[in-house]
């Protein structure tokens, strides 16, 4: 049995503020060799880590993101003194330390902007092979793809769809990213038969890792990389 790879879910937020420089650092500090977090695109077009549309639960602002201005969101506490990073503030940190999954969070131009960025990157040295590129929100992430059909994509679910692994066939893409709630065999092994690799989300039990390792899916997010490396 294969051990699943480990992937630092938004940086290793059970190790740092979610989603923050810290918390990416902790996650290559722990050993993850890949790293994942949400990006959304502001109003004024910078491309920013935050998961929620809200700013209210991961930093001391109020409100949505698209309401707030530029400057405040910068002044914002994202946890322990943290700022709210942007895209390129993330991968100047990572530094090629560690492959990245960036998490699609919004839409309406969040694709287009993160395509740029990264094909900057790979012009700058980054080997294409170092990213992925995912999203619940399958339009824009079918935007992405055609944008910069070069960068691999994986599909986000959280449920059993009907047609199985098809969406992510029908996307191109290259993994399934499941949740763990609904990590069903039969899922696990259409995707395989499609030659898509199955991540799986949130997984921070030892035992559960052990259990999806015997499915035989390729790799976890994890908020305690430093945890599960040790197995």
């Amino acid at each position: 049995m294969s051990k699943p790879l480990l992937i630092g879910h938004r940086g290793a937020r059970g190790l740092a503020p979610e989603n923050t420089l810290r918390a990416l650092e902790a996650g290559i500090h722990a050993g993850a060799p890949w790293l994942e977090f949400d990006v959304q695109r502001h109003p004024c077009g910078e491309l920013v880590l935050l998961h929620d549309l809200t700013l209210d639960r991961t930093t001391n602002g109020h409100g949505l993101l698209s309401d707030i201005s530029w400057a405040a969101l910068r002044g914002l506490d994202a946890g322990g003194g943290e700022i709210i990073a942007t895209l390129d503030e993330a991968l100047d940190l990572i530094d090629q330390r560690a492959r990245v999954n960036i998490e699609l969070k919004t839409w309406d131009g969040t694709a287009a902007a993160v395509a740029a960025v990264l094909r900057e990157r790979v012009a700058g040295g980054w080997p294409v092979e170092q990213f992925l590129v995912s999203s619940f929100h399958l339009p824009e992430l079918f935007e992405f793809r055609q944008l910069a059909p070069e960068f691999a994509v994986g599909v986000l679910l959280c449920g059993v769809p009907l047609d199985w692994a098809g969406c992510a066939n029908e996307l191109q893409a290259s993994s399934l990213n499941l949740s763990s709630e609904f990590v069903d065999a039969r899922l696990v092994a259409d995707a395989k038969a499609r030659g898509l690799e199955v991540y799986v989300y949130t997984v921070n039990d030892p035992a559960e890792y052990r259990r999806l390792a015997a499915l035989g899916i390729d790799g976890v997010f994890t908020d305690y990389p430093d945890r599960l490396g040790t197995l």
